[in-house]
């Protein structure tokens, strides 16, 4: 294991991270029980690929990102999982020269000679993270189809044998939560049906059908996920919200539990609230360096409103999330109204709408008030008086971050009209609107580029926008996953943003309180500089992050 010493030396020295950040990072790591690399990928003070290949660099090791590989099952059973697990190995590839192992610890010479001896090969020893390492022993799970049946097969072994009469549905609801997981899927529904129970993930946006259960499991999977959340046991005819944390190898996974009575029993759908699966950092989740610096200048005012906007599951929270974390530290007052709290923040003040207790967004905003708050972040603007109370929090020397339900960052200042909140009141206020969606990103172990004729990609996209990416050019070049088994032959690994930021300039100013149109709004926006969702989405397109077919389908959204 590197020493902190060793790390902060590798780390902090040459200036990938800041010193102060870096002791902060060691103290959540004390806290936690955890190593300090982990604490860094925790709070997104460094990617993982990054840090790796840094420490292999300083020590002169051989580094490899286990995620770009595609690990054959029988070389990597070369070494027993258990044996793996507790050395942090994984064996990756195998060639004439000897079995390639990625190691955490690649100076350990004798388990390398114990590795050697027990299986007969030649060991080349890589460097790989911690992280990198505990992800990929997820490799040696079986599919969950298969798992289940096991479980299922060895439960009626042991009725059978009279030992046991119980069914293990503890150990049923774990794998699904932990196959999940592995999987990068954010939700997992459970549905009843008319002869048997079906089991759905939802991966990058959509969703997939994984597994079938008997009937007769169906209630005992949502009394064990209401045991879970504390929920009632004995209600079945009314909706039922709750929150419950399972402890996984990696981390302790936030899971937000809905329980909704349907017709055929009671349905169930859990979000997977992890850490791992959302870098909360503007430059992953999609910004480019200019609207970047357009937040950073917004959030550096003392007062005001940055609105995050789009429809439902296209990011917005994530970035206020995001946002959240470059405000964050101990000069500021930081506290938050949401529905549902989504990521526990250290150092944020964070408040739960509870509808039960009449806890709203408009009692719990005018509560906050009344703390002392610099910054408040306001989970979404559902109605005029939380519109309004908002925007007078933004006059009276607040920053206030929000969300809003819009088509684009235009369409957001008369939405505000909509909700009685005067024109001059908007425009002294609002900083920024961002209009967002999110497309999938092309999988980085089968891009492949192809090439589409100008005038066929013109048909694509309005012709103004198409010239500005076409100028002289004749043939074009994109890229496509053709589909792999990392990406479950869909072509698609995980999901980015496309953007635009409106910033409220004297023009923009102008036009508001003139009651002017959202489409005159947008022109003038782009006058200004905007560059809107489908440019940002097109460049996106050009350097191979997305393809054609995900912009276009997201900006119809």
């Amino acid at each position: 294991m590197i020493k902190s010493s060793k790390l902060r030396e590798i780390l902090v020295k040459p200036g990938y991270i800041k010193d102060y950040d870096f002791d902060n990072a060691e103290k959540y790591a004390k806290k936690n029980k955890i190593r300090v690399e982990r604490s860094l990928l925790e709070n997104s003070l460094i990617k993982d690929e990054q840090m790796g290949q840094l420490i292999a660099d300083a020590l002169d090791y051989r580094y490899v990102n286990l995620r770009k590989k595609i690990i054959n099952i029988e070389i990597l059973r070369i070494i027993p999982e258990i044996v793996a697990k507790k050395q942090l190995i994984i064996a990756f590839e195998k060639d004439k020269d000897g079995l390639k192992v990625a190691m955490n610890e690649p100076a350990n010479t004798p388990l390398i000679h114990f590795l050697s001896k027990k299986t007969g090969e030649n060991i080349i020893p890589y460097f790989a993270t911690e992280h990198d390492i505990l992800k990929a022993t997820s490799l040696y799970r079986k599919e969950l189809k298969e798992e289940f049946s096991d479980i299922i097969l060895k439960h009626l072994a042991q009725v059978k044998e009279g030992i046991d009469e119980k069914i293990p549905i503890i150990k049923i609801v774990e794998s699904i939560i932990n196959y999940a997981y592995e999987n990068r899927a954010s939700d997992i529904h459970v549905e009843p049906q008319e002869l048997d129970s079906l089991v759905r993930f939802r991966i990058d946006g959509l969703l997939h059908d994984v597994l079938s259960i008997p009937k007769e499991y169906h209630e005992m999977v949502v009394s064990r996920i209401k045991i879970m959340a504390n929920l009632r046991t004995d209600e079945h005819k009314n909706p039922q919200d709750g929150k419950c944390v399972m402890k996984l190898p990696e981390e302790k996974l936030d899971i937000r539990v809905s329980i909704v009575p349907m017709v055929r029993g009671e349905k169930l759908v859990l979000r997977l609230l992890s850490k791992k699966m959302r870098d909360l950092n503007l430059s992953s989740l999609g910004f480019n360096k200019g609207n970047i610096n357009k937040i950073k200048k917004a959030i550096d005012s003392p007062y005001g409103m940055i609105l995050s906007t789009g429809p439902t599951g296209s990011g917005k929270t994530t970035t206020l999330y995001a946002i959240l974390k470059l405000l964050n530290n101990r000069d500021v007052n930081i506290s938050t109204i949401e529905d549902p709290v989504e990521y526990d923040i250290e150092g944020i003040n964070q408040i739960q709408v509870n509808e039960e207790t009449n806890l709203t967004f408009t009692k719990g905003l005018r509560a906050i008030l009344r703390q002392d708050p610099d910054i408040i972040m306001v989970g979404e603007v559902r109605d005029e008086d939380t519109a309004k109370i908002s925007i007078n929090s933004a006059m009276t020397g607040h920053l206030v971050l929000t969300t809003l339900h819009t088509n684009d960052a235009s369409t957001t200042l008369p939405r505000l009209l909509d909700m009685k909140v005067k024109p001059y009141l908007i425009a002294s206020t609002v900083l920024l609107a961002i209009g967002q969606r999110l497309v999938r990103k092309i999988c980085p172990n089968c891009i492949k580029s192809y090439t589409i004729k100008a005038e066929e990609f013109s048909k694509l996209v309005p012709k103004n926008i198409a010239a500005e990416f076409i100028g002289n050019k004749k043939i074009l070049t994109m890229f496509k996953g053709t589909g792999c088994k990392f990406c479950h032959k869909t072509g698609y690994v995980d999901r980015i943003g496309i953007f635009e930021i409106l910033e409220v300039t004297p023009a923009i100013r102008d036009l508001i309180i003139q009651n002017a149109t959202s489409q005159t709004i947008k022109k003038q926006a782009m006058v200004d500089g905007m560059i809107t969702m489908l440019q940002d989405g097109l460049e996106k397109v050009f350097i191979g992050a997305t393809t054609i077919d995900e912009v276009m389908r997201a900006i119809k959204e």
